[in-house]
């Protein structure tokens, strides 16, 4: 198994950056673990390289996890209904607010 960290900042101006980091990890094969123990900040544009990220190794039958999520990175997924593409667990917390989850 292989694991990956994301780091802090998965900004916008990052995504391009994230989705050259993970490109040759798409067709690796075994498990990989994503590493989002370090997610301070995240952009819909991070997010949306992720999910396509996690569905191409989805569909080579290789399995994708996250591990150490922050309440950013899950946050983010919810807000934007994605929890279930990303693999995460699914919270019941509806009622909890993010500021800002960018």
């Amino acid at each position: 198994m292989s694991t990956v960290a994301l780091g802090g900042d998965l900004g916008i101006e990052t995504s391009t950056e994230l989705k050259t980091r993970l490109a040759p990890l798409v067709d690796q094969a075994g498990d990989l673990t994503l590493d989002a123990s370090q997610v301070s900040r995240i952009h819909t544009a991070a997010m949306q390289v992720l999910c396509a990220f996690v569905d191409a190794r989805r569909q080579a039958g290789h399995p994708t996890g996250f591990d150490g999520c922050t309440a950013t990175f899950r946050d983010a997924a919810r807000l934007l209904g994605l929890t279930q593409a990303l693999g995460l667990d699914a919270t019941h917390d509806n009622l909890k607010s993010v500021e800002n989850a960018a």
